[in-house]
C-alpha cells in the first residue's frame, strides 16, 4: 500500500516492540536510500498482539490487504482497529 503497511511479527516476550519497530524502520529506511527511492516513516505506529489461533487470519489479511483497500482507506480501517480492540484514544494525536 502506498501510505501504510501492516507486518506480523514473532516477537520473545521480553521483546520490546518499539525496539523492534525501530530496528525495522531503520532497516528498511536504508534499503530504501540505498535503491534512490524518496522514502520516509511517519513518526507513529499502531502495535496489536495477535492470538496464536488467529495468525493464519491476519496473514490473510495482510495477503488481501490491496482488497480491504478497495471498500475503507487506510483511516478508516485503523479506527476500526482501533474500536474492534476496544483501544480508547484521543482523536488529537491519530493521523497528525
Amino acid at each position: 500500500m502506498r501510505d501504510h503497511v501492516h507486518l506480523l511479527f514473532e516477537l520473545p516476550a521480553k521483546a520490546d516492540v518499539a525496539d523492534v519497530v525501530g530496528i525495522f524502520k531503520s532497516n528498511s529506511s536504508r534499503w530504501m536510500g540505498e535503491r534512490h527511492r524518496d522514502f520516509a516513516w511517519q513518526a507513529g505506529y499502531g502495535a496489536f498482539s495477535v492470538s496464536p489461533s488467529q495468525i493464519g487470519t491476519v496473514k490473510k489479511y495482510i495477503a488481501n490487504q490491496a482488497e480491504h483497500h478497495k471498500k475503507r482507506d487506510f483511516k478508516e480501517e485503523f479506527l476500526i482497529i482501533l474500536k474492534k480492540a476496544g483501544v480508547d484514544y484521543d482523536p488529537r494525536y491519530i493521523f497528525d
